[in-house]
């Protein structure tokens, strides 16, 4: 059956340089109070960057004319186009040194004109940067070097539609450039829901979500994207490619995998059929103190292990607990939430919160609530003040990370992901190590918070955020300081390079370390088939 035709429309203005709306951002005075909570930073803020202060020359390429008005050559959106949103990226544009920025901007409207853009590209050796929201973190949608006469960023949000709704098979078919409030609210009148929330829901398309092979907000069962997909529809420079719609399938290696996590490298997604749940309609949430960091970690695998299955399970670090407001007397934080399309939650939740207790937790349930501010549909209470401080904390933190470097700051986030076995020391080690590094590079005492954000039986994703005073103009150097550091650390303790933010051009080294050998080698016969003229994000996953 059709879907709704469109999505919600927002009149907010979208940064260009740095996380979200404009309307968002930490103001100056706002600033200099973040900068305040860091030693060593100055008392004044950056200016914000502006667009019409940037060298932007004259495209290096002309489209044909069949292809003419699909293009744009606007400096504001070849800007807007030209990073994601790392702090790499914030910091460079902060000062003015923004990268290469792409030639052309195209933003074509079904699968044909993204083929015939991709002919025209690979005919005149331009490199094409597929885009969607541009909240990459990892330098994926950006081209470095000068292998290529011009760059077109291919922005996918003009194919933003949920096409077709299955209710009898509970799956949808939903173009690629869909942004996460978009894709909603089109599914939202059949009573349907794809659940993947990650932190950039906002500015982020089911496109992104697939190629970087994202996680979402949930912390355990299915969350990873690729649990959702049932087909996709890829164009590649070799030809367009539609995979079977199956429940499950045995028959042989799966070509959706090929694609999930490619970044854009050797194909375009362009559709894909998605699982769906029911909407929610039961949730309850509770928080739980601990003393002890090393109790809460073996609380949070005794929960991971059990059948309960929580939607929320975060586990936050005396440092990331006090950053959400979640917790200010020095106690790590769990916060649980529960959530159902069928049944009431609150057994659920009192369970976990008995395994809690019993390896050292403290503190009563709180109220019942839902994630993300919704309130909960059996009409409990607004859930506890810890679990809606790290809520609003969650949503927020992207913007104050703009706001701290703009004093100067270095501030730095990545993922990971380890067996339960490596968890403790894998973190004791990144705490002491890159805050070494930091503090070295920048003769200012550095902070590194840690969070769980995904648990399993077998393991757990640490997330680490690291904040040091910085040195003016120098900030991009130690950033790759901090980030080499912490990726020496993630391969001696064989942790994943990336948990859910991808590869891209940052983590390339530490992929590089992680793939098999013979992996790397099918891959590159993978590249060379399906792209002959190395024209689809070069330097992602493979030269």
């Amino acid at each position: 059956m059709p879907a709704s035709p469109s999505g919600p429309v927002t009149s907010r203005t979208r940064s260009w340089w740095g996380w979200g709306y404009t309307d968002a951002h930490p103001d100056d005075a706002e600033c200099v109070a973040l900068g305040a909570l860091l030693p060593g930073t100055p008392g004044r803020p950056l200016p914000v960057p502006r667009v019409a202060d940037l060298s932007i020359g004259r495209p290096g390429v002309t489209p044909p004319t069949a292809l003419a008005h699909l293009v744009t050559t606007d400096p504001g959106v070849r800007a807007a186009h030209a990073m994601g949103k790392a702090y790499r990226d914030v910091i460079r544009a902060l000062r003015g040194r923004p990268g290469r920025i792409p030639d052309l901007v195209a933003r074509p409207t079904d699968d044909r004109e993204v083929a015939d853009l991709l002919d025209w590209a690979g005919g005149r050796g331009v490199a094409v940067i597929p885009f969607g929201g541009g909240s990459s973190v990892v330098g994926g949608v950006e081209y470095r070097g000068d292998a290529h006469r011009a760059v077109l960023s291919l922005d996918l949000t003009s194919m933003d539609r949920v096409l077709e709704v299955d209710t009898v098979s509970r799956s949808a078919r939903i173009q690629s450039g869909a942004l996460g409030p978009v894709l909603e609210a089109q599914l939202r009148p059949h009573g349907l829901t794809l659940r993947h929330f990650p932190q950039s829901f906002e500015f982020s398309t089911l496109g992104g979500w697939l190629a970087t092979r994202a996680g979402g907000h949930y912390a355990t069962g299915r969350t990873h994207i690729d649990d959702f997909v049932q087909s996709l529809s890829v164009v590649t420079p070799a030809g367009p490619g539609t995979s079977w719609r199956l429940p499950a399938s045995g028959a042989g290696p799966s070509p959706d995998r090929l694609f999930l996590g490619s970044e854009g490298a050797l194909g375009i997604i362009t559709e894909a059929w998605m699982r769906l749940q029911e909407r929610p309609h039961h949730k309850a949430s509770a928080s739980v103190a601990f003393a002890d960091f090393q109790q809460a970690l073996e609380a949070v695998r005794a929960i991971a292990r059990s059948d309960l299955s929580p939607a929320n399970c975060r586990l936050l670090d005396p440092g990331e607990a006090l950053l959400s407001g979640a917790s200010h007397d020095g106690s790590s934080v769990l916060v649980l939430g529960f959530e159902s399309a069928t049944s009431p939650v609150d057994d659920r939740l009192a369970s976990a919160l008995d395994l809690a207790l019993a390896h050292g937790g403290r503190g009563a349930p709180g109220g019942r609530g839902g994630l993300g501010g919704t309130p909960a549909a059996d009409g409990g209470a607004p859930a506890d003040t810890a679990v809606s401080a790290w809520r609003s904390a969650f949503l927020r933190m992207p913007y104050l990370r703009d706001g701290l470097a703009r004093m100067g700051a270095v501030v730095e986030t990545f993922e990971t992901a380890a067996t339960w076995d490596r968890v403790p020391s894998l973190i004791d080690a990144v705490r002491t190590e890159v805050s070494s590094v930091a503090s070295k590079a920048t003769g200012h005492p550095a902070t590194v918070n840690c969070r769980l954000t995904h648990v399993y039986p077998d393991g757990a994703a640490p997330y680490f955020t690291v904040a040091v005073a910085g040195r003016p103009g120098d900030e991009v150097r130690i950033w790759d300081d901090i980030k080499a550091a912490a990726s020496e650390v993630l391969h001696r303790y064989r942790a994943t390079i990336t948990h859910h933010h991808a590869v891209g051009r940052d983590h390339r080294p530490g992929y590089d370390l992680q793939r098999p050998d013979p992996f790397a080698l099918a891959l590159r016969a993978a590249k060379d088939a399906l792209d002959p003229h190395r024209i689809l994000n070069p330097g992602v996953l493979i030269d």
